[in-house]
């Protein structure tokens, strides 16, 4: 963390960040190597921004990994990404557990290989009881997708007659989307210089704070983390009134 930050959890008004970690190929490319060694790097940027936000006191981080249009990339980085989720999910499970994370994932798993899903399942069983950071990860995940499945359910409830269609609520469908019972985004950074959500936490987003750092994600340190945190909290949010 960045030791001249003045920034504390209990005076920042950010307690949920999700992070767009875009640039992974181009951090490579720019340095003569293969894409696949920028999302080996990347990880390990993860790995430091995870312990970053759990020392910091941060309620909720949600990490963007890879999108329902990522499927879209070659088969081979689609198949070294798989490989990657797993291993390092596998790797990290004491050293989550050690630092109290709880970690949940959000996302359609019907794609996913059998194997991945299962280490899932098993790191948010294992973690389910933990009361510290709570880790979402973001895995064949879309915005559009993820309302689609909520409008879904809010119309079973209908058709059973759970619910009628004039007393649906904005609460409904927030706890009708894959995040029910997280609060919403304080922060969205994303990095790379991009300027677009990509299809993330479209819903949830409608009252976040953006921030869009020119590092590619590998870069992107603690210190880059805090310091923009810090910017965040330094922001007056109106949230529509005055």
């Amino acid at each position: 963390m960045a030791e001249t930050s003045s920034i504390t959890p209990q005076n920042s008004t950010i307690s949920h960040v999700g992070i767009i970690m875009d640039g992974n190929g181009r951090w490579a490319v720019d340095r003569g190597l293969s894409r696949s060694a920028g999302h080996i790097q990347g990880a390990k940027a993860v790995k430091d921004i995870i312990s970053a936000a759990s020392h910091f006191g941060l309620k909720i981080l949600t990490l963007y990994a890879f999108s329902t249009e990522n499927w879209n990339r070659p088969k081979y980085e689609v198949a070294v990404l798989m490989r990657l989720f797993k291993s390092e999910l596998h790797k990290q499970t004491a050293e989550l557990i050690h630092k109290n994370v709880k970690v949940r994932f959000i996302g359609s798993r019907a794609r996913l290989p059998k194997t991945l899903v299962q280490t899932m399942n098993q790191l948010e069983a294992n973690t389910a009881h933990n009361t510290g950071l709570t880790l979402q990860l973001a895995i064949n995940y879309g915005g559009r997708q993820d309302l689609l499945e909520a409008f879904k359910k809010l119309a079973h409830d209908v058709e059973a007659t759970k619910l009628k269609p004039e007393d649906i609520t904005v609460s409904d469908i927030s706890d009708a989307l894959s995040t029910g019972g997280i609060s919403d985004p304080d922060l969205i950074i994303r990095t790379s210089g991009e300027l677009r959500l990509s299809n993330f936490l479209l819903w949830q987003a409608a009252y976040s704070e953006f921030a869009f750092v020119d590092k590619h994600w590998p870069s992107f340190n603690p210190e880059d983390f805090v310091d923009v945190i810090e910017n965040a909290t330094n922001r007056t949010r109106r949230f529509g009134g005055l």
